[in-house]
């Protein structure tokens, strides 16, 4: 697996690729995931957390060739998924890659490049694997609408050992607790979540290039920090609703650790929260296009358990078993192997 997000970056791809890959090798699978972290770096403009790998192609292709593959998967489509795209088409080797960030909306958002542009660059870019996998069919049907072929289903997991009702933060703030868990930056929309008139407060968990303009601009929030493992999963169970304000995600990982922790989610009706809340019992949250409104209704109807419960219809291992299905073998000779 080639990834421009990797460790020690934290969000959900991150997250998404190393228990997939801790789930494939628990199967009796070899993965190796090729990241930043072994190759000279440069700061991403806008977002100096993201390192993005200089000249990665030679090196690269070394490390591709040492490991033998029997598949080849490329995550992203940052310098090194460019760098192993190259190297795939050079070779005529076959590869899937994923959709995982709405690179187009979130580039308007720091640089005001037509999204139109963008769409074509990724057009052209996955157009060139045997598949691209999405994590939910809402994404599926809109980027086939968009011009974009062979998208498979790859759908996500939640850590249910990790993320636990029990305990729960001990928050020092007038109840009820609105929180936001996650990235700090401006395509998350969190100036949604912080504008909205609702009673108690709200907290925020994380950071990110946005923070510090929004504290400023709200002060009366409670910014708080990254959380990791067990202090994270009771920052989510300590919370009352997790309000998911943005319009952008692929599909969001967050709102299933939200859930796993007995606490509602509270989002619009967008790709990601319809596909994760849609059809669920109202008791694990509320989507509006009224985010206000979603947060209200979603601490109305609050029920612990039917939210863990809804968490628990996601699974980790399953996940990994629907990526190996999208896999393709890389050559002729890989399809031979893999059939011995």
């Amino acid at each position: 697996m080639i990834s421009d997000a990797w460790q020690p970056q934290v969000n959900g791809v991150v997250r998404t690729l190393s228990t997939v890959m801790r789930e494939l090798t628990a199967m009796g699978h070899a993965v190796d995931v090729i990241g930043p972290d072994r190759f000279r770096t440069l700061p991403c403009p806008t977002y100096p957390d993201i390192r993005l790998s200089l000249l990665p192609r030679r090196t690269l292709t070394q490390m591709i060739d040492s490991f033998n593959p029997d598949a080849l998967h490329i995550a992203t489509e940052g310098p090194l998924g460019m760098a192993a795209r190259a190297v795939a088409i050079a070779r005529g080797w076959h590869f899937t890659t994923a959709f995982h960030t709405r690179f187009a909306e979130y580039l308007y958002a720091r640089t005001r490049v037509p999204t139109a542009l963008s769409y074509a660059w990724l057009r052209r870019f996955h157009g060139a694997g045997s598949g691209v996998m999405v994590a939910t069919q809402s994404l599926r049907t809109e980027l086939t609408e968009r011009g974009f072929t062979n998208v498979k289903t790859w759908t996500r997991g939640v850590d249910l050992a990790q993320f636990q009702m029990e305990p729960r933060e001990n928050w020092l703030f007038p109840r009820p607790i609105f929180a936001y868990v996650g990235r700090v930056a401006v395509e998350k929309n969190i100036g949604a979540f912080l504008e909205l008139d609702l009673p108690g407060s709200k907290v925020v968990v994380g950071d990110g290039p946005a923070r510090a303009g929004l504290e400023k601009r709200y002060p009366a929030a409670h910014f708080v920090g990254m959380r990791h493992g067990a202090s994270l999963a009771q920052a989510f169970a300590g919370s009352d609703v997790f309000v998911f304000p943005s319009l952008t995600d692929t599909f969001g990982l967050v709102m299933l650790e939200s859930l796993a922790c007995g606490t509602p989610v509270a989002a619009f009706p967008v790709t990601g929260p319809l596909d994760v809340l849609g059809r669920a019992n109202p008791g694990v949250g509320a989507i509006d296009p009224d985010l206000r409104t979603a947060a209200l209704l979603a601490l109305d109807r609050s029920n612990r358990a039917a939210c863990r419960a809804h968490a628990e219809l996601f699974s980790w291992r399953a996940c990994a078993e629907m990526f190996m299905g999208n896999l393709v073998p890389l050559t002729a000779t890989a399809t031979q192997r893999n059939a011995a």
